[in-house]
């Protein structure tokens, strides 16, 4: 559809969940499933690496209520991935259901099923284990080719060749570059060499993992659960417990949030386990204990940057290198790394001349990562803008005049992002609009404002991607109803994005009808087209484009029926204005007149599937700029004003995108100052609860402030791109640099923390 004045999308339409979510009703997980389901609980390991010698669960099996216990010797010796990914799987089969070999503390060693809470947790109590403990591989730094394998066992299988080896606790590495780098960086005047630490964040989201399982009426496996991904949740659990795809149904309700966490199947098997040991329903709620030390947080990364320029703050060259520890498991191991540099690199299209790309990722006894917002993008943009912020201040420059001087610009081929083309880029408008917006000529410069304490401000730019190219598939259904409205079924999960509002609004859109005529299904493995899942922040521009497709054949096949109440041929018919119209006459037929025509003698289905994929990912940009007030006595940072300007191509609803956009800030905000995951000398996560743990409330932020940019798209459902993960990349980068201007001390570990700031002097 050609870009212009739009209907129903690029306006700002009300979450079709929204009452519902508010006033409190029934939707999700716990919510909706029943409440005498077995319970499920889990024992975890208290130890980093160790074998288990031995189980005892005599006295546990005696408890009043106890259903059943079950152990490594009662799951099946077949090795899966959790990772919820399209084929072919990127990420290792590495996993057991249970297993004799514990990897890290709070790796599951028994699986308790009982009538009650109360029961589970006695007999929890009662379990006696026996281990044989092992030294244990804590340090990712140390990883790499240590005699200390985190995975010894034979039957390791490596679906796909990624560079990986579990004989060398490596799951994956891979080299790439463009150019000679090294002749490049030998000719620049300046050459920064910088390494810097993230940390492994948690994504903290209100609905903690929880999934109900239960035989239908046929016999199959029915899993009700708070996921992003069905369809690969159908496939994990076909190959974890051994039974057949069409021997399971998956759906989803509502989700309290999933930021990536419910990219990976973290607690589904371990019910079904139990409903396919017992025949009973089962259901397993994560406490937020569990969820913050046995969840799938973003994978920790050093990167090492390398950046040469010259004296006019021209980038010529960059060469990367990310060491990502996966954890105790692999998955999501082999695909964040790469957007560390293939997500950062081509931000300064425009000026380099050379690029290298190097990547490990590693084994460890630690709690293994999964996918989180950004995936590996955000890591990668903390440690270029960064580096790109201190060469700024040594030449004496305004940053935003060197990136304004370095960056990629409509029209650019992109040989670091996978050799494609900014066809739609207002990263240059970005700048500008943001530098206006936020009053940066005010701001930059450091400002004494007495007792101690001063104000200045710092500013980063990002990419991201629209999806996985050549490898996500979106699908919609759209069906006629007697009435004359629309069903939409989907199987892209909403997880409080708004997808369901945002894909109503383009059947609006096409369709020429209101939003509210559009209701909406999804997602549920019988009853929805397949759709890879909401991640990758492919939604609404790959499930988007198959509704617009899907739209354009149901216009075809109501013109089909239209014209045999007409009695008429199909070129004489027009579809318009939600209804359709024989050409040269005032003769037209309502969409209600066929819906009911569809249900009576009638051999044309009201009803259209469309599937679409794309070779193609076009990234979003932004501009992200914040302010703040920092107090050099005790190193406390304050935001005042936090802006940004996104370009995400055409908003389909322009205040979801704020909110995407607000949401991925405050969590930017939060990795950079408050939130972080340190291990004790054991292996434990310290930080297990939400009060170690903490994240940022409103009250923490100043003044929020989200505008765009519109580009267009031409791959892109009404010219869109996406939005949903680019917006948690600038905060960090950009922080660092205020912190920076008001300290002359560049931090390159997250987070930065007071006492950090505090206890630390400019070189």
């Amino acid at each position: 559809m050609e870009h212009g004045n739009y209907k129903a999308i690029n306006k700002s339409v009300r979450k079709k969940d929204s009452m519902q979510l508010l006033t409190g009703k029934p939707v999700y997980v716990d919510d909706i499933t029943p409440k005498d389901a077995l319970v499920v609980k889990l024992l975890r390991s208290p130890h980093a690496n160790a074998m288990i010698k031995e189980i005892k669960t005599v006295n546990a099996l005696k408890v009043p209520g106890v259903v059943g216990i079950y152990t490594w010797e009662d799951v099946p010796n077949q090795r899966f991935t959790n990772a919820g990914q399209t084929y072919p799987e990127m990420s290792p089969y590495d996993r057991l259901i249970l297993d004799r070999h514990v990897r890290c503390v709070g790796d599951v060693v028994a699986i308790i099923a009982a009538e009650t809470e109360k029961a589970a947790l006695k007999a929890m109590r009662l379990i006696k284990v026996t281990y044989d403990v092992l030294e244990a591989v804590l340090d990712f730094r140390t990883a790499k080719d240590n005699a200390v394998l985190v995975h010894p066992e034979d039957n390791w299988i490596a679906p796909v060749e990624v560079g990986g080896s579990n004989k060398r606790n490596l799951v994956a590495s891979e080299e790439s570059s463009h150019g000679d780098v090294d002749a490049v960086m030998a000719d620049c005047d300046i050459v920064l060499d910088r390494t810097y630490h993230t940390k492994a964040f948690n994504q903290a989201m209100m609905e903690t993992f929880r999934t109900y399982t239960e035989l239908d009426r046929y016999g199959r496996l029915h899993v009700i659960s708070s996921t992003q991904i069905v369809f690969h949740c159908r496939r994990i659990l076909s190959r974890a417990l051994g039974i057949p795809k069409s021997m399971i149904r998956v759906e989803k309700p509502r989700i309290g949030g999933g930021f990536g966490a419910k990219q990976t199947a973290i607690s589904e098997m371990y019910p079904a386990f139990v409903t396919m040991k017992t025949g009973r329903p089962a259901k397993l709620i994560f406490t937020r204990k569990e969820s913050q030390i046995a969840g799938s947080p973003r994978h920790e990364m050093e990167i090492r940057v390398k950046l040469g320029a010259d004296k006019t703050g021209k980038i010529r060259a960059l060469d990367l290198y990310t060491l990502s520890n996966s954890g105790a498991y692999g998955e999501h191991g082999p695909t964040t790394v790469g957007l560390s540099g293939h997500k950062s690199i081509p931000l300064y299209t425009g000026s380099l001349e050379a690029h290298r790309f190097n990547y490990d990722v590693v084994y460890t006894n630690t709690m293994a990562a999964g996918a989180y917002r950004g995936y590996g993008a955000t890591q990668g943009t903390f440690a270029l803008e960064t580096t790109v912020n201190e060469l700024a201040e040594m030449l004496g420059m305004d940053p935003t005049e060197i990136r304004d001087k370095n960056m990629v610009r409509e029209g650019m081929f992109m040989p670091a992002y996978y050799e494609e083309t900014a066809n739609a880029c207002a990263l240059d408008r970005c700048l500008s609009h943001c530098k206006e917006m936020f009053d940066w000529d005010a701001k930059y410069p450091v400002r004494d404002m007495g007792n101690g304490k001063v104000r200045t401000a710092g500013v980063a730019m990002t990419m991201q991607g629209s999806c996985i190219s050549f490898v996500d598939v979106g699908s919609a259904t759209i069906k006629v109803t007697e009435d004359g409205t629309y069903n939409l079924i989907i199987g892209a999960a909403d997880m409080g994005t708004g997808c369901d509002t945002i894909l109503a609004q383009m059947v609006a859109e096409c369709m020429d009808c209101s939003v509210d005529d559009v209701a909406v299904f999804g997602a549920d493995t019988d009853a929805s087209p397949y759709d890879s899942g909401s991640y990758a922040s492919s939604t609404t521009y790959i499930t988007g484009k198959a509704v617009e497709k899907a739209c354009t054949e149901l216009k075809k096949k109501l013109c089909q029926i239209a014209a045999g109440m007409m009695n008429c041929s199909e070129e004489e018919v027009v579809f318009e204005n939600g209804q359709v119209r024989k050409i040269n006459t005032d003769q037209t037929i309502s969409m209600e007149e066929i819906g009911v025509k569809a249900q009576v003698f009638n051999t044309v289905p009201a009803e259209a599937t469309a599937t679409h994929t794309s070779p193609v990912s076009p990234p979003p940009y932004m501009v992200g700029m914040v302010e703040i007030e920092l107090d050099k006595l005790t190193g406390q940072v304050t935001v005042l004003d936090c802006m940004a300007v996104v370009d995400c191509g055409i908003a389909i609803n322009p205040a979801l995108a704020r909110i995407q956009a607000e949401g991925g800030l405050v969590q930017g905000i939060g990795h950079t100052l408050w939130e972080n995951i340190t291990f004790n000398d054991a292996g434990a996560v310290a930080e297990n609860s939400l009060m170690q743990y903490r994240i940022p409330t409103r009250l923490d932020m100043g003044r929020l402030k989200v505008e765009f940019e519109n580009s267009y798209e031409p791959t892109g459902p009404f010219g869109a791109k996406s939005i949903g993960e680019i917006v948690i990349n600038t905060p960090a980068p950009a922080l660092a640099h205020a912190i920076y201007r008001a300290t002359g001390v560049w931090h390159r570990e997250l987070p930065i923390t007071p006492e950090k700031i505090a206890m630390s002097r400019p070189e």
